[in-house]
């Protein structure tokens, strides 16, 4: 792929997880594909933080509409706190700037019916940062399931057992939040950290649109000392009654690869979704395990603006996954769990302390396992009476 000019590029957020956005526009800018022409950052970077940018320095500002008309961006990359996605991203929109928006798309289901409504009328292309959907083992897991290496599916389970500690939820004001103030925020771990595992679940099962979902079950629980949930599970009931269940934790004995297993009538498919392996069991045969390549998101953007490549993430795809965070942010407050039910330990690095719940890396497998909720597998702090559902 090449690109006749590169792509004038403005990054708004380039801190945090907006650094490995950094990163890899200076990749692309170095093939040719793109340019960085402005960051949007409320603080200006230093030279120090935009070193690798040395000799070619971006203009800077914090009004992101301003960026985009004096450096004739043509596409933006959005990594900003979740609330402000909408209206940054109807501000591109506006210009006919094209977008790569990280996820979440949005804090709320009519944010983002907002922002998709915009970016379709505006004719722009939008590009939802679900990075696992540039793998190409995702196309390969659907090719099986068609040819019926597994069977008739029968569910979609993911599982994913972090490592957070409390430095984690004050690495920002919004962090660990549902909140803050009128604006919601959402940073529970179904919906932000592990928002992959929803959202891959959802489209290895073939059922990522809006219309795909019937019903969702939540259970929502909380170790630390926050708003937001970081111990959850959700069921999602698919329109044709197909079950997929994700079960995910920050509060995990021992950090694991996250992954999603496509359950099948003669065998299973695991997917580790952030290594790209997938791992091939069935009845009359070994198993057969195989590493799949990649395709950037950005790439995929400008492979869609200079030749039309079809996007691989568009809003329409993401939207069972936007009912989830929606399903999320109108349940109840997550139920804290009670002291007896986690413990804590020395972080692995730095000086903070993470609580671990007891019981949890197995649970978190179970569930991804059996199909089930927490409180179904009898877990002692998720007693159906405990339980934040809806």
């Amino acid at each position: 792929m090449s690109a006749a000019t590169p792509v004038p590029i403005v990054l708004a957020g380039a801190r945090g997880h907006g650094r490995w956005h950094l990163a890899n526009i200076r990749r692309l800018q170095h093939q040719g594909l793109v340019r960085l022409a402005g960051i949007c950052e409320l603080e200006p970077l230093s030279d120090d933080e935009l070193d690798m940018f040395a000799g070619e320095m971006p203009a800077q500002s914090a009004d992101f509409g301003a960026l985009l008309d004096s450096t004739g961006a043509r596409a933006a990359v959005i990594c900003t706190p979740i609330p402000t996605h909408t209206a940054l991203a109807l501000t591109a929109a506006a210009r006919g700037v094209h977008l790569l928006l990280e996820k979440p798309p949005a804090a709320t289901w009519d944010d983002y019916s907002r922002m998709a409504d915009g970016v379709r009328e505006a004719g722009i292309a939008c590009q939802i940062g679900f990075q696992s959907f540039g793998s190409h083992a995702v196309a390969a897991i659907k090719e099986l399931v068609a040819s019926g290496a597994i069977g008739a599916v029968r569910g979609i389970g993911a599982a994913g057992a972090w490592v957070r500690d409390d430095v984690y939820f004050r690495r920002a004001p919004w962090a660990g939040r549902r909140r803050m103030g009128t604006t919601d925020v959402v940073d529970g771990v179904l919906t932000n950290p592990l928002a992959h595992a929803v959202a891959t679940a959802l489209e290895l099962a073939g059922r990522g649109t809006a219309d795909d979902v019937a019903t969702i079950e939540t259970e929502l629980f909380r170790a630390h000392d926050i708003e937001s949930d970081d111990t959850s599970c959700v069921r999602i009931t698919t329109t044709d009654g197909m079950p997929v269940t994700i079960a995910v934790t920050l509060c995990a004995e021992e950090a694991g690869e996250p992954y999603v297993i496509v359950h099948g009538e003669h065998g299973r498919i695991t997917f580790w979704y952030k290594q790209d392996r997938v791992l091939v069991q069935r009845a009359g045969h070994g198993p057969e395990e195989a590493v799949h390549g990649r395709t950037d998101l950005l790439e995929n953007l400008v492979d869609h603006l200079e030749h039309g490549t079809p996007l691989l993430v568009p809003p329409a795809r993401t939207g069972a996954f936007m009912r989830v965070l929606e399903a999320v942010r109108t349940a109840p407050d997550p139920t804290p769990l009670p002291e007896s039910a986690w413990y804590t330990r020395q972080a692995d690095r730095g000086d903070g302390v993470r609580r671990i719940v007891r019981g949890i890396d197995g649970a978190v497998a179970a569930a991804a396992d059996t199909l089930t909720l927490y409180s179904e597998l009898g877990a002692s702090w998720a007693r159906p009476s405990e339980v934040s559902t809806s």
